[in-house]
């Protein structure tokens, strides 16, 4: 990336750079953590608000996407932690249980790609994120452990747990309900 100065329209320009070439990684990566659309519109918004803030103080330490999913994971996290959003996660819970089919599962289900990608958003928060920037982003361990502020080995842990969840109901799903095939 190049060297970005204080000149606004600089700046300007390399945020809708920004947006162009990372817009659908971070609004991915936030839908797949957030599992809710709205929340996923805003959370990209808000990210690429605090890069435009903060380019002047983005180090090339990594690459400009493991930067923008950094900020992103923060926002998430932060979003998980709000009030508010408890309030909102509390109210979606006794519509869903109200309606048959909610909007949310729609969207899940028009955006899952397949049913594995189905499986890998329905894995508990941590093996589900490292396995999102493992698989779908094609980070390595080092990017992610470093994104996750955690060690390499914590990462292929969680993979390994990942995998083995998505095996385990793969084999429950070809076994059946009463544990027989077909």
């Amino acid at each position: 990336m190049r060297y970005i100065g204080e000149d606004a329209a600089e700046r300007k320009d390399v945020l809708n750079e920004l947006m162009t070439a990372y817009g659908k990684d971070v609004w991915n990566f936030a839908f797949s953590m957030t599992r809710k659309w709205d929340q996923a519109d805003d959370i990209s918004q808000e990210v690429f608000l605090k890069a435009y803030r903060n380019l002047h103080t983005f180090r090339s330490e990594s690459s400009i996407k493991t930067w923008l999913l950094a900020i992103t994971r923060n926002m998430v996290l932060d979003y998980r932690k709000s009030a508010f959003l408890r309030k909102v996660t509390l109210v979606d819970a006794f519509k869903e249980q109200a309606s048959e089919r909610s909007a949310e599962g729609e969207v899940i289900e028009a955006l899952a790609v397949n049913d594995m990608w189905k499986q890998v958003l329905e894995l508990p928060y941590k093996y589900r994120e490292a396995m999102i920037l493992y698989a779908h982003h094609q980070m390595s361990m080092k990017e992610i452990s470093q994104l996750l502020g955690v060690s390499e080995g914590t990462v292929k842990s969680r993979l390994f747990h990942a995998r083995k969840k998505l095996a385990d109901r793969k084999g429950d799903d070809q076994h059946g309900p009463d544990g027989l095939n077909g």
